[in-house]
């Protein structure tokens, strides 16, 4: 992995146009997380003190290569604004006329923000003639959204080829940390990884048999395991059909010298609702109930294992933990994970947008060594996969 960083940059008097992800939660038009828009600003913060002229380039929701007004990116300009403690201009538009114009206006330190580029289809057609007007508007392009970089998008990875690309202060962190994970852990290493669908984390699955030492398989996906392996599941969510891949994804196992741990009990209920009566149950045990979380020997074994290892990397979480009571093993191990993260006895890396939730309702997101918030893009790294908003930085 190679990408040049903002220490490299020569950015004072430059227009500079920063790839951010503002694409964010709202509601009428209000903010309702401002995490995004907190992450890339120590970015933009850095450009303009070393008197670049920074100009901001987002998308946000799929307005599919049309205005749409509920859209638009002009309530970020104050948002911005009020986390950086200083001026941030908008335009209405990204190319074209009104948005040289916006740039012409700005002096050294000063930021703007321009509209969704989205709203041109030549956005996700990477399409020649709108990079083109893109790059019109800068002299040095740095990317700061790991989270968009699995698209292949004008504005995420044809700009990049048109000037001098860098990648920001929250990229490069993500990198990093991702590389230390990964690419050259301290080992052993760990993964769990969680979800509904084996179908899914094929790839992720496959990935990570070469790279890690220990593999917790959790979530609704480890009744698909269990079932392969002939013990009973009953209702349980699983996919059948995948009952061969679970077997041969076990055996790859062995030939990797990767040890698979799979749950050892399980939370069972008859229906799935809040405050539903359970019982804990060994997986060897006969029911007709859905296991909706692991038991709490299996979350005791997994919090032994961690104790064990040094590096963990986390994608899914253990259960149907937006739903009480099946959010408890769940939060057992985040906080497992962020005692060991505070002792210096773990580095743990993780993201995804369901283990990020559960992590924030653990209270326990800003504990682990670096929590990704990029979901698709954070998988795919995980995937073994080349991300070209990543690629077009080397």
């Amino acid at each position: 992995m190679s990408f040049k960083t903002l220490d490299e940059a020569d950015v004072r008097g430059k227009r500079v146009l920063v790839r951010a992800d503002l694409n964010v939660p709202m509601r009428e038009g209000h903010i309702t997380d401002m995490t995004r828009v907190e992450r890339v600003v120590p970015t933009i913060q850095e450009l303009a003190d070393k008197g670049a002229r920074v100009i901001i380039l987002s998308h946000f929701e799929r307005p599919k290569g049309k205005r749409v007004p509920e859209l638009s990116l002009a309530p970020l300009a104050e948002a911005i604004s009020e986390v950086l403690r200083k001026p941030v201009a908008f335009a209405d538009d990204c190319i074209g006329p009104v948005a040289e114009a916006a740039v012409a206006k700005l002096h050294d330190g000063d930021v703007l923000l321009l509209e969704n580029t989205r709203f041109h289809k030549g956005e996700e057609a990477n399409e020649g003639e709108f990079v083109a007007a893109l790059a019109k508007l800068g002299d040095v392009y740095v990317n700061d959204a790991f989270s968009a970089a699995h698209r292949a998008h004008a504005s995420t990875e044809g700009v990049a080829h048109h000037m001098p690309a860098h990648a920001g202060r929250l990229m490069q962190a993500e990198l990093e940390a991702l590389e230390s994970a990964l690419a050259k852990p301290e080992r052993p290493v760990l993964a769990i990884v969680g979800g509904s669908k084996v179908s899914t984390k094929l790839d992720l699955l496959g990935n990570l048999l070469e790279r890690v030492d220990v593999l917790v398989i959790v979530g609704a996906m480890a009744n698909t395991f269990l079932a392969a392996k002939g013990l009973p599941v009953g209702r349980s969510l699983q996919e059948k059909d995948l009952h061969g891949t679970a077997r041969e994804i076990m055996e790859r196992a062995k030939s990797s010298n990767c040890e698979i741990v799979l749950p050892v009990d399980g939370t069972i209920a008859q229906e799935f609702r809040p405050h539903a009566a359970t019982e804990t149950l060994p997986v060897e045990a006969e029911h007709s109930g859905m296991s909706l979380d692991v038991g709490p020997e299996t979350a005791r074994l997994i919090i032994e294992r961690l104790g064990q290892v040094k590096t963990l990397v986390w994608n899914g979480p253990l259960g149907a933990f937006e739903t009480s009571p099946f959010d408890a093993s769940t939060m057992l191990v985040a906080k497992a994970v962020a005692d060991l993260t505070a002792e210096g006895s773990l580095r743990s890396v993780a993201g995804g947008g369901d283990t990020v939730s559960a992590l924030r309702q653990a209270g326990v997101v800003d504990e682990l060594t670096y929590v990704s918030s990029a979901g698709g893009a954070f998988l795919e790294w995980l995937e073994g996969k080349t991300l070209p908003g990543v690629k077009a930085l080397g």
